[in-house]
């Protein structure tokens, strides 16, 4: 009953002659969900009249005057003397949107009208959102994202790197852009340099925007290349040995000498495997103090579930110009098995006068010289006593006998 008399007086009650009369518009308001919502009314001259609010698309009395008639408890009123009348929506939530009245009970009634909006921040719907995905190279990979908020979100897709996407259409003409919008981004004839995490973001002008990152593997057998196959280095110095990996998933990398030893860090070698990508990683051997016995060929090795292949880096020694001629025949022999006797035949007398021989002068007299090659399985020649034999490198060298 005593609701009903409060509604009666606000249906009759009036004043003698004078109307009251709004001062200035409610306006219209936006409000993210979970904010308050406040609506303004300005009267003058309200006198024995009464204000009173109303959720026009409803018909829903939210008060009237200084009493609250909804049961929302998020719903109260306030005003500071009889000119401002303020409507309070506490914690806003979507239903709360739409068209607020504020009237006053003259006759005919005066009423003037403010829309709530209420604006919702974007969500990405997981369970409509492509998750991490794995293509072969080649193949076409299809990534979805939508999401919800009001107003309706718009989708935009780049790389977390911040590289070129690639669009190709049907003829594979490709497009490089840095965004892409739209709920779905293709990506046909995928490579390896595609790989990586994808964002999509979703935002419509109500902060914060919101984004999910999904994972794009591209699997694919390892490759392997080497800067270069041959390397020279003095001995007792330091060299390093470089092979290029390209391979995911990751590949397996290790060393091996033409033994077939594997090659392991120690105080002689140090093996590193360093990335310099999702999918390429560098291969460095590094040999201390270069010997005779570090010289030869090593493999870089590369193995992943899909393949294995390998390189080959050949080493050999560089030598100082203050090596002596000796030396340097006797390594040549080693690359070089057959042997050449020289025989010098002595023409003339014993060698103190005369034609032949040699004299104490230092005068020599002709001589004949032939040279016998001979393989390591042939018997070697017996030489005369005026003859002698060493080892010459065949078509390099020819050895001047005084």
């Amino acid at each position: 009953m005593f609701w009903i008399s409060i509604i009666l007086l606000f249906v009759l009650n009036g004043c003698n002659g004078y109307q009251p009369k709004f001062t200035e518009p409610i306006g219209n308001i936006t409000v993210p969900v979970g904010r308050e919502a406040l609506f303004t009314c300005y009267v003058h001259g309200l006198g024995g009249y009464r204000v009173g609010w109303v959720k026009a698309d409803t018909k829903a009395i939210q008060a009237i005057h200084d009493h609250v008639i909804t049961h929302n408890a998020r719903v109260s009123v306030s005003h500071t003397d009889d000119s401002t009348w303020n409507l309070h929506i506490k914690n806003v939530q979507e239903e709360d949107r739409g068209q607020y009245m504020c009237q006053i009970n003259t006759d005919p009634m005066i009423s003037q009208m403010g829309y709530l909006d209420v604006v919702i921040p974007p969500d990405i719907i997981y369970e409509d959102t492509s998750g991490d995905v794995m293509v072969p190279e080649g193949g076409t990979v299809k990534l979805t994202c939508r999401a919800k908020g009001y107003p309706k979100p718009h989708v935009l897709w780049r790389r977390e790197d911040g590289r070129e996407i690639v669009i190709k259409d049907a003829s594979s003409t490709k497009t490089k852009v840095t965004t892409y919008q739209g709920e779905m981004l293709r990506l046909t004839k995928v490579s390896r340099s595609e790989m990586g995490a994808y964002l999509c973001i979703g935002s419509n002008g109500v902060p914060p925007s919101v984004s999910k990152r999904i994972t794009v593997s591209v699997h694919f057998h390892p490759v392997i290349s080497s800067p270069s196959q041959l390397v020279g280095a003095p001995k007792g110095t330091e060299v390093k040995l470089e092979c290029n990996v390209e391979a995911f998933p990751k590949s397996i990398n290790y060393w091996v000498r033409e033994s077939g030893d594997m090659v392991i860090t120690s105080d002689k070698y140090q093996t590193n495997s360093t990335p310099k990508s999702i999918f390429e990683d560098q291969m460095v051997l590094t040999i201390k103090s270069v010997e005779k016995y570090d010289l030869g060929s090593y493999r870089c090795i590369a193995k992943n579930s899909l393949g294995e292949v390998e390189s080959s880096i050949r080493l050999y020694e560089i030598r100082g110009l203050n090596e002596n001629e000796d030396d340097e025949f006797s390594d040549l022999s080693d690359y070089y098995p057959e042997s050449f006797t020289e025989t010098h035949h002595i023409s003339g007398g014993s060698g103190t006068s005369g034609g032949g021989g040699i004299i104490g002068n230092g005068i020599a007299d002709n001589r004949n010289r032939t040279k016998n090659r001979h393989h390591p399985d042939s018997y070697p020649p017996i030489p005369s006593p005026s003859s002698s034999t060493r080892l010459v490198p065949p078509f390099y060298q020819t050895i001047e006998y005084l």
